[in-house]
């Protein structure tokens, strides 16, 4: 019996009101289920076959259908399938049933469906707001196709954090206005002398309305905002999306461009996790260190724009393909191996230094069990334990071919999140240096003008930060109706508090950096 059909069998068992069932795409079985279904669908997936919540989210198809939907995506890692649930919703009283006791990721996900559409999830343990401020109409959800501009007053409400109580505790609000240039959030510690007993974050104050800006593109014209959901992540996000609309399209991109698209996500990986270990020095108290960093990322950022002729790697990517070909007369990689090989030396001097040793080692710790009930992704996931990359477990571009090496480590610290962004370094360079070597020769691109409507599309990419999400389904005409975006920063940055806890103050600089998200990839 193959997988698909093994999967149809077991879900007729358990879930007997799923409907529609079908194979798409080979790997991703597709299937409509009342919204009370869902449960008994997730019971299934995630406990006897082993696949986790991969993303939740909801569309408005009220026009067309008569009612929102609520759309489940899970995903099993090495064995490479998907299941996607689609559930009708009532549109007078749009409800889910919540997931949230089983699957925290699950809670975030039902809360930002709340704000953002309206919808309940019955039975939630949380529902406070997550993306809504104070001052938003209680009748407006931006995400809803006949939301339109409305005056806003703010009331001076302040937000409902949790209340830390005892003798002795005492609050530090820190943000959401920063020192230096960085995006705003709020972070409210609750402490007993200098040891931080709890940490609540509170983010989404430059809430942008990205995936309403998708809503009527052409899939060429989504690229360029697809590039800009977080401006260190252009090729994480652009090559999530062009993947979800060549999906869409029944496209393939041609073998080259598969081959060169490895080659821009390895440059992206590379300035990244080297202007991460900077900044961690930094934080150690090590500027010598961090300005070596900085100089070695400003070197690969120069290479960036020889390559595409932007330093942050944007317009090279478009649905179909790439723009860009293998620049002539530039040795790409020989000038990363040498970037490497001076941030090695760097990196050598840095851990061997006993001060910085004693700042990383044991700060910070997320152990494994937190970082699973997360849902962590990324360099912090594969520095507690987990041994999970996109780029292996569900191959895209050419990574089936190129077979990278995962790194993992299991203390949890933030010497682990360190080292685990010195090797993801190295390997970069080595898959870089592969991936021209055999690069095959052929067409840059086919052109996809416009989209079949119907049923939706998806692809995963692993970005530097860890697994990038996007989801597309488009209108009658061609264009896009909805695009889902998840930045592995949306839950990840829940996992920091717990990582803090225990630690002293001055260690949050640190522990943040170790860990460093983003706010515009959250506050979409």
């Amino acid at each position: 019996m193959s997988l698909p059909d093994a999967l149809t069998t077991a879900l007729a068992a358990a879930v007997p009101a799923a409907r529609d069932v079908r194979v798409v795409r080979g790997r991703e079985l597709h299937c409509t289920l009342p919204p009370d279904a869902v449960p008994a669908l997730s019971r299934l997936l995630t406990g006897d076959l082993g696949a986790e919540l991969r993303l939740m989210l909801a569309s408005d198809r009220r026009a067309e259908r008569g009612v929102f939907e609520a759309h489940y995506l899970f995903g099993r890692a090495r064995a490479d399938w998907f299941v996607h649930a689609t559930a009708p919703l009532d549109a007078a009283a749009p409800a889910v049933r919540s997931l949230a006791t089983r699957h925290y990721p699950a809670s975030r996900f039902e809360r930002e469906m709340a704000d953002l559409f309206g919808i309940a999830a019955v039975g939630h343990p949380d529902p406070r707001p997550l993306v809504r401020h104070g001052f938003w109409p209680a009748d407006w959800f931006p995400l809803r196709k006949d939301a339109g501009p409305r005056e806003f007053h703010d009331d001076g409400q302040p937000f409902p954090f949790q209340q830390v109580g005892g003798e002795g505790v005492y609050e530090i609000p820190v943000g959401p206005v920063h020192a230096g240039v960085i995006e705003p959030g709020h972070f409210r510690f609750s402490v007993l002398g200098e040891t931080i007993i709890d940490m609540k974050v509170r983010l989404y104050f430059t809430h942008k309305g990205t995936e309403k800006l998708f809503e009527g593109r052409r899939p060429a014209d989504g690229v360029r905002l697809a590039e800009r959901v977080s401006g260190d992540t252009t090729v994480g996000h652009a090559l999530a999306f062009c993947q979800a609309v060549e999906a869409a399209a029944g496209v393939a991109a041609p073998a080259r461009a598969r081959w060169l698209r490895v080659v821009l996500l390895e440059l992206e990986r590379l300035y990244n996790h080297v202007g991460d270990v900077g900044m961690i020095l930094n934080d150690t108290g090590f500027a010598v260190a961090h300005s070596h960093c900085f100089r070695i990322r400003e070197r690969l950022l120069r290479l960036n724009k020889r390559v595409t002729g932007n330093r942050l790697l944007r317009g090279g990517l478009v649905p179909g393909g790439v723009t860009m070909e293998a620049p002539a007369g530039v040795d790409v990689a020989g000038e990363v191996d040498a970037a490497v090989r001076d941030f090695d030396e760097i990196v050598g001097l840095s851990l061997g230094n006993t001060l910085v040793a004693d700042r990383l080692d044991g700060t910070g710790r997320l152990t494994l069990r937190t970082a699973r009930d997360h849902g962590v992704l990324g360099p912090v996931a594969r520095a507690s334990g987990i041994d999970a990359d996109v780029r292996r477990d569900h191959p895209f571009a050419a990574y089936a071919e190129l077979a990278p090496r995962v790194v993992v480590h299991e203390s949890g610290d933030a010497r682990a999140r360190t080292l685990v962004r010195v090797e993801e370094a190295r390997e970069s360079a080595r898959l870089i240096r592969r991936a021209l070597e055999t690069l095959p020769a052929g067409p840059l691109a086919v052109e996809i003008d416009r989209l079949p409507a119907g049923g939706p599309a998806f692809s995963l990419v692993e970005g530097w930060r860890g697994a990038i999400v996007h989801w597309v389904l488009a209108d009658e005409t061609g264009a896009l109706a909805r695009v889902k975006v998840l930045d592995p920063s949306f839950l990840n940055w829940p996992a920091l508090s717990y990582a803090l806890l225990t630690n002293i103050v001055p260690d949050f600089p640190l522990c943040n950096k170790s860990f460093n998200q983003s706010y515009s990839g959250n506050d979409l």
